[in-house]
């Protein structure tokens, strides 16, 4: 298998952990980064010993650069991942794919006009616990899917919106503790759950200072499987709590905390179930990004780079493309619109 060139556009903070999953990779290796603020290219150009680049089309000339991660601010996606496209690179785009279906539609017709792969990154889907519960969902243990509900309660300062101009402003990150924070569990849910039929949501801002966007929001949601489920997302739950997870059927119940399977019940049991709650309970949860963004771990990022390389040597799908890594966008922006009009809102939105 062939050694895959990687390309990082944007380096701020997130660009940290697709570096680190980089450097990681069997078959990959990072070769350059680019960025306009030279500081911050030249940071990670000189802790890897890569080039560097200003102008990101230069960057994308290089016949060695065959994968290239998009870690620009959310709402900054489009333009470099379609330039990354158009020069015939795989393409990588950190979350959210984009801020509106619109964009999120011209990165995936771009992709798809020029045959490159396009892997939206949703990390939490490679957990281990959330692989199992998926292949119990899809083995038909749980029975009918009854409630599915996602709480994703974690805290972030002033400081934190204060020291990135672009956050918490509805033109750029493209809205707050959802569409930032709580999309990696948006994501999982519906993966678990299937699509969202309907949602009905409030959203406000009761604790940040000179942010645009939401700091709370609480929604319910209809699956079209006829299961209903709830989503709780905030920045302002001091001291931040785990991420958890909740999929109840009729014959079934996992709960998800963080990475770890938390509760595993299910009528009737097998010899399996109590090695699987032995093996989790053995683990320690380190709380993810519940209080600090920089304590999530790089290890899944690495993961999915792994699944889209071996996507692309066996000629196989990958697990989250494009049209997968929109799905979360639209319920987020089913919800925001629920909140602003104060109706159920219907999905597929118009």
């Amino acid at each position: 298998m062939k050694k895959y060139g990687f390309g990082i556009i944007g380096c701020g903070s997130i660009s940290d952990f697709h570096s680190a999953a980089i450097s990681e990779l069997e078959h990959g290796q990072l070769v350059a980064v680019s960025s306009r603020k030279t500081e911050n290219s030249k940071r990670l150009a000189d802790r890897y010993n890569v080039d560097t680049y200003s102008d990101y089309n230069e960057m994308l000339k290089r016949d060695d650069v065959d994968i290239v991660c998009i870690c620009t601010p959310s709402g900054a996606h489009l333009d470099p991942a379609v330039a990354a496209a158009n020069a015939g690179k795989h393409v990588i785009v950190e979350k959210p794919l984009e801020i509106t279906l619109q964009r999120c539609d011209e990165i995936i017709q771009a992709c798809d006009d020029a045959d490159v792969r396009l892997c939206a990154i949703f990390n939490s889907r490679f957990t281990k616990g959330s692989q199992l519960v998926k292949e119990t969902i899809d083995s038909g243990r749980f029975g009918k899917l009854t409630l599915g509900s996602s709480y994703i309660k974690w805290f972030r300062s002033q400081e934190y919106y204060d020291s990135g101009g672009w956050r918490g402003t509805w033109d750029l990150d493209g809205g707050g503790a959802l569409m930032n924070q709580s999309i990696h569990a948006i994501d999982l849910l519906q993966y678990f759950m299937g699509p969202v039929k309907s949602v009905q949501a409030f959203t406000d801002t009761l604790a940040h200072q000179r942010i645009e966007v939401e700091d709370v929001a609480a929604a319910a949601l209809r699956f079209e499987s006829g299961a209903l489920g709830v989503i709780e997302g905030t920045t302002a739950a001091y001291p931040g709590m785990f991420k958890k997870t909740e999929i109840c059927g009729t014959q079934g119940t996992a709960i998800l905390e963080e990475e770890d399977i938390t509760k595993w019940e299910f009528d009737p049991e097998l010899p399996d179930d109590a090695k699987i709650r032995d093996e989790f309970a053995q683990q320690t949860n380190t709380g993810g990004g519940a209080s600090d963004p920089r304590a999530i771990n790089h290890a899944n990022h690495r993961r999915q780079m792994e699944n889209l390389i071996n996507g692309i040597e066996s000629d196989s799908t990958h697990l989250v493309d494009g049209r997968e890594g929109r799905k979360s966008v639209e319920i987020i922006l089913a919800i925001y619109q629920s909140s602003r009009e104060g109706r159920i809102v219907e999905l597929p939105l118009s």
